[in-house]
């Protein structure tokens, strides 16, 4: 499995699990999956490596493919779930629900709506890092 994006590779090795977050649900990938490509909204990503260690990730959105022998995760943004500040993910909720409430154009309600997907999804992959951190 590898897991890139533009600014960095993030996770190269071999691994037992993928489960991601995509625009048609959520996805579990193992040994013998059918090939696929599909397309990640903003949204978790574990990858379980052959030791059995988890990985947690935050993407921002991308392409997954999953071939015979690989799975590639090409993400415009990635992050790891310890980089992630849920102060900040909590504040750009608040934001977004603030700009949703007043709805002033299309734009802007397509833009906050976005934003609040991603500030629920960074929440959400936190909440999943302290619970395996515990």
């Amino acid at each position: 499995c590898d897991l890139v994006s533009v600014e960095r590779s993030f996770f190269s090795g071999l691994v037992k699990f993928v489960s991601v977050t995509a625009t048609e649900g959520e996805l579990g990938i193992a040994s013998g999956h059918s090939p696929l490509l599909t397309s990640l909204p903003p949204g978790q990503l574990k990858i379980i490596d052959k030791h059995d260690k988890e990985h947690l990730f935050f993407v921002e959105g991308g392409y997954l493919e999953v071939q015979p022998s690989s799975v590639t995760i090409l993400s415009d943004t990635a992050l790891r779930a310890s980089e992630l500040d849920m102060k900040k993910a909590l504040a750009a909720k608040a934001h977004a629900e603030k700009v949703l409430a007043k709805s002033p154009s299309a734009v802007n309600y397509a833009k906050a709506s976005y934003e609040l997907l991603e500030a629920v999804a960074k929440i959400h992959v936190i909440e999943a890092y302290k619970r395996y951190n515990s």
